[in-house]
């Protein structure tokens, strides 16, 4: 697995673990904690850089690995737009890399962590698959470019390929793997809340119904199983390359987030409105069922869930009681 040092990778790494699996992980330590994926071996490397290729592809050898999941990318959706090359650079060319090293290993399966920011802004309340891609920021675009490089990967016959496009992904699976960055709303609103700093919301004049942005939010430990499932899928289904939403399919507005919390920590907030954000869309709730038809994955955790989870791991990473 690659990225399998950061929030999202060791809740995948441990829920393969913990099926069964013999995982290994490829990761820059860049914004990932070796300390998370416990016993599983480590090659610390960047993939995008220079002669990247060689040491991946001798890991993929001497590990035996049979299937590779890739997360290993840059995701702040804002800092793409200031730095757009930086971007392409380090995700398309991490991909790559991954792609070549597994065809020098003889790999043929993988699993991409993709994005629901592909579709830009969306034209029906729930997104399906087939929906136009747009996106608004160079990280979506990236994104999209790395799906269409594994199309292309498998039309060759070089790999088989699930591209998973997740939705907001929020909450821990366990104090130990929480999410200590702030780039996305919940992790942002539990670092203001022990921090005694009002939240802010980015825009109230959306046409949503209560002026705020709307967003599926989906448990990381859900997700977690969503890989498993993925890589089953892989297995048996004999597609080349199948793209698949992971969200809930129910849409979660910055404003009920923001009471939710009020009401899971017990006391007002005292939210500011800012103005909105360039590259945010006004709401992209993604069509579920395509995934749960084939894989017979559900998310079963909800925003509450995710809300408290959280709360309980940044407390315990920070110390705070």
């Amino acid at each position: 697995m690659t990225g399998g040092a950061g929030y999202i990778g060791a809740h995948v790494v441990r829920v393969l673990t913990r099926a069964g699996h013999d995982v290994v992980v490829a990761d820059s330590l860049a914004t990932g904690r070796a300390a998370r994926i416990g016993a599983a071996p480590l090659l610390r490397v960047d993939l995008a850089s220079a002669g990247a290729v060689e040491p991946l592809t001798r890991f993929l050898e001497d590990h035996r690995v049979d299937a590779v999941i890739h997360l290993a990318a840059l995701k702040r959706a804002d800092e793409s737009v200031d730095q757009p090359a930086r971007y392409y650079a380090q995700n398309l060319g991490a991909l790559t890399t991954v792609l070549l090293a597994m065809r020098s290993a003889g790999v043929r399966d993988i699993v991409l962590s993709s994005s629901a920011a592909v579709y830009g802004e969306p034209t029906t309340d729930l997104v399906p698959e087939s929906h136009d891609t747009r996106p608004l920021t160079p990280y979506g675009a990236t994104k999209l470019g790395c799906e269409d490089l594994l199309g292309w990967s498998a039309a060759a016959g070089d790999v088989r390929a699930v591209s998973l496009r997740y939705f907001n992904v929020a909450g821990a699976g366990w104090p130990d793997l929480g999410d200590d960055g702030t780039t996305n709303l919940v992790s942002i609103l539990v670092d203001r809340v022990l921090r005694g700093t009002p939240p802010e919301i980015f825009g109230d004049d959306y046409p949503t119904a209560d002026g705020t942005c709307v967003r599926d939010y989906v448990h990381v430990l859900d997700l977690a199983e969503a890989h498993v499932a993925a890589l089953e899928r892989l297995r048996t289904s004999g597609v080349p390359h199948e793209v698949f939403n992971v969200g809930t399919g129910a849409g979660t507005s910055v404003r009920e987030v923001v009471d939710r919390l009020e009401q899971t920590v017990d006391r007002p907030l005292g939210a500011v409105v800012r103005p909105r954000r360039t590259g945010d869309s006004a709401s992209v709730v993604g069509a579920v069922d395509a995934f749960q038809r084939a894989t017979g994955w559900r998310a079963r955790r909800t925003l509450q869930d995710m809300l408290v989870s959280a709360l309980e791991a940044r407390r315990a990473t920070a110390g705070v009681d």
